[in-house]
């Protein structure tokens, strides 16, 4: 229920007033074990730092100087202002801001429905996996690839810009288990990597590159399927055209890989018929769109109609946010401009549940000096106390997923799980509050107060779902119909119409970035978190800098020295850890550890850049910092 990529299916017990928590072997993907972060799911659900009350702020944001209130009076506050900000200017003032971090389908999506009925601004969300999303629908129409458990048939898996092992253990085990021969294809040497039969270390932003490269040698080598381009790919003679124009000289220098290492990958890559794992981190960059374009071109050649794995984003669930509800159209906020609005007063009033933006969010000093200057008013609605909330004008205490029903499905898999509930604690749930907040306001609509379980029977219908059979096995396959492409071809597009028509160039283009100071700044997911979460009550968390030892030696830097990170952004201090893991050019810092306990976290130096013509994805890896030694004031 977390925002998780692999979604386990968890037997969970409450007894005495202990949970406990254990993987269901019966699941045919995450069978039987968790991850290190969800066995650790109990320590999360008995911290004593869970909110109890509703906090009201009587100091400045930030100072988290709170008093206890009831949740009449916290929920009456909240519905005078937005009463009073849709009076002075207007239900666009006010905005819902939701991701991820519980991904349960009402939970959710639930209290959209209120926002919907008051008209408000939403958030257009492009924080994670945008830019690869377009970029499918580019080639594919659809951003959802093959069913891991088709694995079985493969041969070879690559692992591209991803850190399975740590991100998708349950994937990476399934790999494993069906014997595929297992590649990656990363910046870093990763944990992923290290148990990889081969590991393909390129430079940043040249994934593009070295994908094209490889389709080259394919399509030079006559290693393609041919009969399967002739009948299902569109534009093959203009990409054959295309990359002939590339030098195999020229992208083994910008790579950083031999022409014999791109031969290698692709004459293998050709014989297995290789799966690709496409990453969520990669394209994460202003490179990053036409990365994974280039990079889905590959599946293709070799013969697979859908031979990649990147999204599973299979069910409608549009009746549980009700966008039926409105009366005026949907304006939506790009998420990558959430600072903007605010700077621009264009947001008066701000709902915030599950998310923190305040630690995931790129550019922080910026999103904070906005949300200080501005009159902003802020609700957040979360377990704990965040930075979002210490930002917030009114905290409202949520519940945990082992105390409500739901139903989540998943990033990786095709199989919807229940979710039931198991104990009782504090807080209420998403759609709990939604109904109280809509009953403070005096709505009558029958939407705003449907229960939990109407609203999963009637996803579950709309997705021919059996409700019973759900609730007597606990998780049940989504139905698969038939596959077409969604493109304006019908085919697969080696010449991307749909991306002529957003400006783009047909095919992927390689384009050289840079910035104004000389390490790019890579900032990855840690092991032991999601994001932001877990940081507060696992307390492992990793906050030192990764850096190759020759860039050190450089800059009179040695193993263990206390370093500051800067550029035009902000600037940060921590450890050093020196390592060959890291190229030379690029640092490492884990994201989104909690600011308010650790004292910064890396967003105060990734950019807020956009990857424009890719549906305004975020670009936190196109950030570059500067290093050096930090001495104490006064010391020296």
């Amino acid at each position: 229920m977390r925002d998780c990529y692999d979604t386990c299916s968890i037997i969970s017990n409450f007894k005495n007033g202990k949970l406990t928590v254990r993987g269901n072997p019966e699941h045919p993907i995450t069978r039987g074990f968790l991850c290190p972060k969800g066995a650790l799911l109990p320590k999360w659900f008995h911290s004593k730092e869970r909110l109890r009350k509703p906090l009201i702020l009587e100091g400045k944001k930030g100072s988290g100087e709170f008093r206890e209130a009831s949740w009449k009076e916290a929920l009456n506050l909240i519905a005078e202002n937005i009463n009073e900000t849709i009076r002075k200017y207007g239900s666009y003032s006010v905005l819902v801001y939701k991701y991820a971090g519980d991904r349960g389908v009402v939970s959710y999506y639930f209290p959209m429905r209120l926002f919907h009925y008051l008209n408000a601004s939403t958030i257009d969300g492009a924080i994670c996996d945008r830019a690869g999303q377009e970029a499918l629908k580019d080639v594919y129409g659809t951003a959802v690839g093959i069913d891991p458990e088709k694995l079985k048939e493969s041969r070879l898996i690559v692992y591209w810009g991803i850190n399975a092992f740590w991100t998708n253990l349950h994937g990476f085990m399934l790999a494993k288990k069906y014997g595929l021969e297992i590649w990656t294809v990363d910046v870093i040497r990763t944990e992923t990597t290290k148990k990889s039969d081969k590991f393909f270390q390129i430079r940043p932003d040249t994934d593009v590159l070295f994908a094209l490269g490889v389709a080259k040698v394919i399509i030079e080598k006559r290693l393609y399927d041919k009969e399967f381009i002739k009948d299902n790919v569109y534009g093959f003679k203009e990409f054959k055209n295309y990359v002939k124009t590339l030098s195999f000289d020229y992208v083994a220098q910008e790579t950083g890989l031999s022409v014999e290492r791109i031969e290698e990958f692709a004459r293998e890559f050709a014989e297995k018929k290789g799966v690709i794992h496409i990453g969520y981190g990669l394209q994460r960059s202003l490179a990053g769109g036409e990365a994974v374009r280039a990079i889905a071109i590959l599946p293709a050649l070799v013969g697979h109609k859908f031979g990649f794995i990147y999204d599973m984003k299979t069910i409608d669930k549009s009746y549980a946010q009700a966008k039926f509800l409105r009366t005026k159209p949907e304006n939506q906020i790009p998420q990558m401009e959430l600072a903007e609005a605010i700077e621009d007063g264009e947001v008066k009033f701000l709902y915030i549940y599950n998310s923190n933006p305040l630690a995931s969010y790129p550019n922080q000093n910026r999103l904070r000096r906005a949300i200080k200057k501005s009159d902003v008013f802020i609700v957040t609605h979360d377990i704990f106390l965040t930075d979002t909330a210490l930002y917030s004008d009114v905290v409202l205490p949520a519940n945990t997923f082992f105390e409500r029903l739901d139903i989540v499905d998943s990033y990786y898999h095709r199989y919807v799980l229940l979710n039931e509930p198991v104990a009782k604690g504090p807080g209420k749930s998403n759609s709990e509050v939604t109904r109280l907040i809509a009953k403070a306001l005096g709505t009558k609509n029958r939407y705003l107060y449907e229960s939990d379980e109407a609203v999963i029977k009637r996803v579950l219908a709309d997705n021919g779902i059996s409700w019973e059979e759900l609730k007597k096995k606990g998780f049940v396959k989504i139905p698969e119909k038939p596959r077409k492409w969604n493109t304006p071809s019908g085919k697969i597009e080696f010449y991307s119409q749909r991306a002529v028509r957003r400006g783009l160039s047909p095919f992927p283009k390689y384009e050289r970035y840079s910035g104004n100071y000389p390490l790019r700044l890579l900032s990855p997911t840690y092991r032991m978190t999601i994001t932001s979460q877990y940081h507060n009550t696992h307390r492992m968390i990793d906050p030192s800098l990764y850096m190759n030892s020759k860039d050190a030696h450089e800059r009179g830097i040695k193993d263990g020295d206390r370093v500051k990170v800067f550029n035009e952004l902000g600037e940060v201090v921590t450890t050093v850890k020196l390592t060959e893991d890291v190229p030379q050019g690029v640092v490492l810092l884990y994201k989104a550890f909690w600011p308010s306990i650790l004292g910064w976290n890396v967003n105060f130096l990734t950019t807020d850049k956009k990857v424009e013509k890719y549906g305004k994805g975020s670009a936190f890896h196109s950030t570059w910092v500067e290093v050096t030694r930090y001495s104490e004031p006064g010391e020296g």
